[in-house]
């Protein structure tokens, strides 16, 4: 079996309930080699789930420290989840895991996956109900990040999706969705990026199959796009869900 590695993990730093800390010994008891911690980026149009600016320096002092001293049991990355409209610098850190939390459109931020009631009225109030036309939004937006060198990881590349469990509000064969995944996931795969197989849609229950979903990741093995396994952890119980169906595709 390939040994364990999970890079999308969210500490207290942002929207996590563990510190980096008992993650770090959470994951050496769960025989994990390699550890990513990738906390929130800060957005001003809502910190509410972010590390706020006067703790970037501080996280990255914290996960430096937890790398000399457990140097020897696990290997330790200091990563960012970077959201796309965040204005920090992703640069410096180990990896920066790009993500589409939120679209801006008519000058508003609106969280595509907050909650479902507000993912719901997005569509009905921009889009006049059209979720075709809302993913091809947000998959506009997400092959964007082919341009910006610092983005090394995908992050949930459908996140769009996350509502949708059993087709609940459009058809994911649907032609339209399927050329607008297919195009964003050519200029990524164009640009190098590399695909996180994402759990966390699993564990919460949202979805029965991880992000991107099975057909999306078929298409990308088949273009020859390279993947990492993540958890998207926000506490340390489900660090590494799932990864034992999902090992042998990266």
């Amino acid at each position: 079996m390939k040994p364990l590695c999970d890079y999308h993990i969210h500490t207290t730093f942002s929207d996590g309930k563990n510190t980096p800390e008992e993650m770090v010994l959470a994951a050496i008891e769960k025989g994990v080699r390699e550890m990513g911690f990738s906390d929130h980026s800060y957005t001003f149009f809502d910190d509410s789930y972010t590390i706020q600016l006067d703790k970037i320096a501080e996280y990255k002092r914290e996960i430096a420290r937890l790398k000399e001293k457990y140097k020897g049991k696990i290997k330790i990355l200091c990563g960012i989840e970077q959201d796309f409209y965040s204005r920090t610098d992703a640069r410096g850190y180990d990896y920066a895991i790009g993500s589409v939390h939120s679209l801006k459109i008519g000058g508003q931020y609106l969280s595509v996956d907050e909650k479902e009631e507000k993912f719901v009225k997005i569509a009905e109030d921009f889009f006049g109900g059209d979720y075709i036309a809302f993913a091809k939004t947000y998959f506009d937006r997400i092959a964007k990040f082919a341009k910006r060198k610092e983005i090394t990881i995908i992050g949930h590349f459908d996140l769009i999706a996350k509502y949708n469990k059993n087709g609940k509000y459009f058809s994911e064969k649907d032609e339209g969705y399927i050329a607008a995944w297919k195009k964003a996931v050519d200029k990524l795969i164009a640009a190098n990026k590399t695909f996180e197989i994402n759990t966390g849609s699993i564990s919460r229950g949202w979805r029965n199959e991880p992000y991107p979903s099975d057909d999306i990741r078929a298409y990308i093995k088949e273009k020859g796009g390279k993947f990492v396994l993540s958890s998207d952890c926000h506490r340390a119980e489900i660090l590494c869900f799932g990864f034992e169906k999902y090992l042998n595709e990266i």
